[in-house]
């Protein structure tokens, strides 16, 4: 069952997209450095480079985030509880210098830590990631010394994983370089950048979603594996990428990408498997006995109720939903009009685990935000999910203010938090509705409506579909993907190389 398909976005490659033409927000922003650039600009001829000024701009935003933390690096770490909230400033990386073992020399998953954790909590990517840092921080001069210096180490690893994402981002969408801004400015993205270490499993996965854009599927699995091996969301996108190649029959590359990247999250696995199985396995049983936590409409309903549902059934009721959305993505794409771009459902999939896991710890939102940029690269739907966001993010750090300062005058009390988790959780919605409506109406897709296919798909940009479902299957007679706003777009692109 056949469908017609627009012109691959290879076509277009020569034409890169201006945001400050297309989308009044961006227009409106371009006023802070001179306004749009002229169609005769000549920036893509030079060294300034649109993926150079996004990594440089991230870079200075990263920066940025460093700055919002000096209040906790000259004391509140290590000075009262409730500085580090007060400031909004907090960080797991000086806390677990110490806290597992890394201030002692101990070996993550093989040595057995002090109290109650036992092992690290972390997947093994992470924490190799971790020792590294320790082996490169200075194991001279006080304690609190030692976890500034850790801090420092793995913030400046963490910068090189935000330059990765926003260089991916860039170019995954080979005509829509400048998307990459929105990476690179998001709020919520600098204030969570040194929170804990994401940043590796996002960076992963950014290179992955680009290997894939480029045709390379086994490049694209391999480094899933690894990303996976950091975190466990990045495996989600294995799910729609399976029934978008189902609906394209593209089964020989989903193979390559799901054999490399079982072969990639093994070879990091199997020998702490072998070897420190019960350190290994810390992370999964951790995550199945993690109470209902912060950030989830679990704890809403938690803390509103006289009897709170236990932790297995938690478990089990997350599980379930989750489950729910991924068959309903997966029908959605077997029966929308005309095949979903990966981005789309690669943000989906994540935002539907988010929205449904039982803890959102506040350095989750990085998952998020590459996804979000290529799936709506919309700048007014952008700012509203990020406001919600940074909202999110001083809400959590108010509220722990409240509790651990023992001053009801201080801090965010439940009822304000809780309004912070709806804000956060609404935000998040908007967003997936938004990408939902892109894919429902194809000519509603800013990406698409451009003039390209699905340039984050690889092999399945402009291919044919071969198994569609419901009304997909009999398209109007006189639907065509080349009508329409493509048509207008061809006739009024007149812009160089890189142009703003």
């Amino acid at each position: 069952m056949p469908s017609a398909e627009s012109t691959p976005a290879s076509v277009h490659e020569s034409d890169p997209v201006r945001p400050t033409k297309d989308d009044e927000i961006a227009r409106s922003g371009s006023e802070f450095i001179g306004g749009p650039l002229g169609r005769r600009a000549l920036l893509g001829t030079s060294w300034w480079t649109p993926v150079r000024v996004v990594a440089l701009v991230a870079i200075g935003m990263f920066a940025l985030g460093l700055v919002q933390k000096a209040p906790c690096y000259n004391g509140g770490w290590f000075f009262g509880a409730s500085t580090q909230y007060t400031h909004a400033c907090y960080s797991d990386i000086p806390h677990l210098y110490q806290g597992r073992g890394f201030a002692d020399g101990l070996v993550p998953y093989f040595d057995k830590l002090p109290g109650d954790m036992q092992y690290l909590e972390y997947p093994v990517l992470t924490g190799v990631f971790m020792e590294v840092a320790a082996w490169l921080t200075p194991g001279s001069g006080s304690i609190q010394h030692q976890e500034q210096w850790y801090w420092m180490v793995n913030a400046g690893m963490l910068m090189v994983c935000a330059a990765i994402i926003v260089v991916c981002v860039s170019r995954t969408h080979a005509r829509r370089p400048w998307d990459g801004l929105l990476v690179a400015l998001a709020p919520a993205f600098a204030l969570t950048a040194t929170i804990n270490w994401d940043l590796l499993a996002v960076a992963l996965t950014a290179s992955a979603m680009l290997m894939w854009a480029r045709g390379r599927s086994l490049a694209f699995g391999v480094l899933l594996g690894l990303a996976t091996a950091a975190k466990l969301y990045p495996v989600f996108l294995l799910g729609p990428l399976f029934v978008l190649c189902w609906r394209a029959g593209k089964w020989r590359d989903f193979g390559k990408a799901l054999g490399g990247a079982v072969v990639a999250w093994l070879v990091v696995n199997l020998p702490v498997m072998l070897f420190a199985f019960d350190g290994w396995s810390k992370f999964y049983t951790f995550s199945q006995e993690r109470g209902v936590d912060f950030g989830s409409f679990w704890l809403i309903m938690a803390q509103n109720s006289s009897d709170p549902l236990s932790t297995e059934t938690v478990n089990t009721l997350a599980t379930l939903l989750v489950l729910l959305c991924c068959v309903g993505i997966a029908v959605l794409t077997l029966t929308a009009p005309r095949r979903p771009r990966f981005a789309q459902l690669a943000f989906l999939i994540v935002a539907a685990f988010i929205l449904t896991n039982k803890v959102y710890s506040p350095q989750y939102v990085l998952w998020l935000v590459p996804l979000a940029v290529l799936a709506r690269p919309k700048w007014r739907d952008f700012l509203i999910w990020q406001a919600c966001e940074v909202a999110y993010f001083l809400g959590i750090w108010l509220y722990l203010a409240y509790t651990t300062s023992g001053n009801a005058h201080k801090g965010l009390p439940t009822d304000g938090y809780h309004w912070a988790i709806a804000l956060h959780l609404l935000g998040t919605a908007y967003l997936c509705a938004m990408v939902l409506r892109d894919i429902l109406m194809p000519e509603r897709d800013v990406v698409r409506r451009a003039g390209d296919d699905d340039p984050s798909g690889g092999v399945l940009d402009g291919a044919e579909d071969v198994f569609v479902l419901g009304a997909a299957a009999h398209p109007p007679r006189h639907a065509s993907h080349f009508e329409g706003p493509q048509v207008e777009w061809g006739k009024e692109r007149e812009t160089t190389d890189g142009s703003l």
